[in-house]
Formats: C-alpha cells, sequence, structure tokens
C-alpha cells in the first residue's frame, strides 16, 4: 500500500497551488492523486449560479461497511495574497523554515485540510477501511461568496442518498495554543440596507427641499446605541454594526432626495432574520422626525443563522482526544464569524476544531509545523474513538 504522507507535506503542497477563490489552481487535483492509491471514491462536481463564478468541489469517500458517516470539512480556497512584495518568503513557496510552515493558506486552511488528509490516510494505512464511512467535503468557494461550494455541495450528496452522522471542520480555532478552543456553535450574520427618503431640492432653498442625510445620520447613531442582548449561556452579545452611509450625490448643490445606510449584524439565539427586521423598522420609525421623510429596509438573502451543536457525543469525543494529544481541556465557543459549518449543520451535528489562527490572511501567514503534526494526530486520535478499533 502507498505510504501515507506526513501533514507538513501536504499542506506545503497545497499551499503551492495558487488557488485564490474561486481558482482551483491544482489543489483538488493534487489531493486526488493522493486519495486515490488509498481507495477513495472521488466526485469533482462544478457548481453555477448566475452572477457567480463557477466552482469546482470535492466529495471524496471510502467505507468498509455499516457504521457512522464521519465527514471531514474544509476549503481548499484562499485569500489575495495582497503585495507579495511584503512577503518575506514569497506567499505561495510552502517552505518550512525554523520550524515554521510559511505561505497563504497555512492556517486558513490548507493546513486544516492536510491534517484531516493525513490522519484518515494513516488511520487507513495502520487499520484497514474504518468500520464506516469517511468523506471529505471540501470546496474552492468558502472565502468567496460561498454561492457554488459547500451549500450545493453537501445538498448533492443529499441528493445521492448520503447519510452524514458527524462532521468536523477543520478551520483555524485555537487562539493561542492547540488545545485551547472547540466550536460548536455560530452565531448568525444578517446584512441589511436602510434608506431615508425625502425632497430633493437645491442647497440655496433647503426649505424646499427634505434632506434625508442629517435624518440617516441621526438614525444610524441613536440604532447603534441600542442593545441588542446581553448574551446567552453559549454565545456572546449580538451587535449590529453599520459599515457605510451612501447618497450617491456627485454635486456640490443638490440635496438628495434619499440616502442609505449599510450594516451588519452578527446574532446569537435570541434573533432570526424576521426579528432584526422588526428592531431595525421599529427605533428607525422612533426616532423619524415627521411625515416628510419615508423608510425602506431591505435584507440581504444570504444571511445565516445561529445555530449550536449539542450532541454530547460527538463533542466528548472529540474533547477526549485534544486532551489525550495536547493536555488541555478544550473550551467550547461560538464566538467569531462565519463558517460553511453553517450549511454542513442542517445535515448532521458539526463543530469546528483546527489549527492557531493568529496569522489568517495577514501577510506571513504561518503555522508551527509542531502544531500541524499535533492536530493530525488529534484527528486520528478522535477517529480511533470514534471507530471503536
Amino acid at each position: 500500500m502507498t505510504k501515507a504522507p506526513s501533514a507538513t507535506d501536504l499542506a506545503s503542497a497545497l499551499i503551492q497551488c495558487p488557488s485564490v477563490t474561486p481558482k482551483e489552481a491544482g489543489a483538488l487535483a493534487y489531493l486526488e492523486r493522493q486519495l486515490s492509491p488509498f481507495g477513495f471514491e472521488i466526485h469533482r462536481p462544478v457548481f453555477s449560479e448566475p452572477g457567480y463564478p463557477d466552482v469546482e468541489n470535492m466529495f471524496a469517500k471510502i467505507s468498509g461497511g455499516d457504521g457512522p458517516h464521519l465527514a471531514f470539512a474544509g476549503h481548499v480556497d484562499v485569500v489575495p495574497t495582497g503585495d507579495e512584495a511584503l512577503w518575506t518568503l514569497p506567499p505561495f513557496s510552502g517552505e518550512v523554515k525554523d520550524g515554521l510552515l510559511h505561505g497563504r493558506g497555512a492556517a486558513d486552511m490548507k493546513g486544516g485540510v492536510a491534517a484531516f488528509v493525513a490522519a484518515t490516510l494513516r488511520y487507513i494505512e495502520a487499520h484497514g477501511e474504518p468500520k464506516g464511512t469517511v468523506s471529505f467535503v471540501l470546496t474552492g468557494d468558502e472565502e468567496g461568496p460561498a454561492k457554488n461550494g459547500t451549500v450545493k455541495l453537501m445538498q448533492w450528496a443529499d441528493d445521492r442518498g448520503e447519510q452524514f452522522s458527524d462532521s468536523i471542520v477543520g478551520e483555524p480555532t485555537n487562539p493561542n495554543q492547540m488545545g485551547d478552543m472547540i466550536k460548536v456553535g455560530r452565531r448568525g450574520s444578517q446584512s441589511g440596507t436602510l434608506t431615508v427618503s425625502g425632497k430633493q431640492g437645491h442647497v440655496a432653498y433647503p426649505h424646499l427641499a427634505s434632506n434625508p442625510v442629517p435624518v440617516l445620520a441621526r438614525l444610524v447613531e441613536r440604532i447603534s446605541a441600542e442593545v441588542l442582548d446581553h448574551g446567552t449561556d453559549f454565545f456572546q452579545p449580538s451587535n449590529l454594526e453599520f459599515i457605510s452611509m451612501d447618497v450617491g450625490n456627485e454635486t456640490w448643490n443638490l440635496i438628495p432626495k434619499s440616502a442609505s445606510a449599510r450594516f451588519n449584524v452578527r446574532f446569537n439565539d435570541l434573533w432570526n432574520a424576521e426579528k432584526l427586521e422588526a428592531f431595525v423598522l421599529e427605533h428607525a420609525r422612533e426616532h423619524l422626525p415627521d411625515d416628510a421623510f419615508t423608510l425602506a429596509l431591505t435584507l440581504e438573502s444570504d444571511g445565516s443563522e445561529a445555530f449550536l451543536t449539542r450532541s454530547e457525543s460527538l463533542i466528548g469525543r472529540f474533547s477526549k482526544a485534544v486532551e489525550a494529544i495536547t493536555g488541555r481541556t478544550p473550551e467550547l465557543s461560538t464566538g467569531g464569524g462565519t463558517s460553511d459549518a453553517r450549511f454542513i449543520k442542517n445535515y448532521c451535528p458539526v463543530i469546528e476544531f483546527g489549527l492557531v489562527g493568529q496569522t489568517m490572511h495577514m501577510i506571513d501567514e504561518h503555522v508551527a509545523v509542531a502544531d500541524l503534526e499535533q492536530l493530525a494526530d488529534i484527528y486520528y486520535e478522535f477517529m480511533l474513538q470514534y471507530f471503536e478499533r
């Protein structure tokens, strides 16, 4: 049998594929070459949607009969490098230097993908096919619009009759050192635009117009000051942040008819899109000065719900694996932004655990080789428990 590669070798080779969203750039092709000799069934569906780039994805699985289906999930796409001249080492070098693996995607999240692939191949090398199924759910659209990636890949697999028992997403979850944190849920995210409309006019005759700009500015200030909640047992407080104010006025002597402010809300399980819409409209109307102005609120369709995984079996087993390898008891957290776990949670319990994320998306992104190999050890230890060898 082909010898299982190390996590470091896999990660280095993946980093050398410049797979900036939505480019595959050889990353999935490389993984297919690694998995095929071990007997994986491999599919590479390409999904499309008008207005968005096509994205190539991968679903690979190996089955050894009846038993649970464990899905490792992640992405091989990366964010742009920025000015490559600012990097100490070339961003797609995948070079190991002074115990660190350097390159774009080392932390987020080619290192995580490499670790769970290495752990699975090591498991097969040592024990043969699992008493159940292991699959890899891999996309090239996590750092992008997320329209043609995991959301469609999971539906594609479900349509084929795949029944997932549990999933682990290899996103970087540890703040400072390996073993710090397991993500057991995520806050929701909802974007929207609040528009105030008045009456257009000449700036020299303001009494003949109704200027929406100062009205919108007051609404933004007052809505921003409102407290959405104080958090829950597993979630931090929700927060609404205005991120831009737009008028589109190119002249100096025109009072515009309307002005808009864009916002994003990161919310816990006390909220959903409907409640947030009602909250914003209620507080906006409360501070609207008179009938000369009207309000409009639109919510973006790509919002995600808050979720919390409550599988004691999955969380307990994985925590034991982390403790066995690192000696640390991981914190169970729902902090941070969003991930593709928001799509996977519709099909099975899902948790996230990966590398230390201190350099993700930064110039000179890197991870410690020792952390990378330790992550593979954690995944391997979990598989031993999960498939009860």
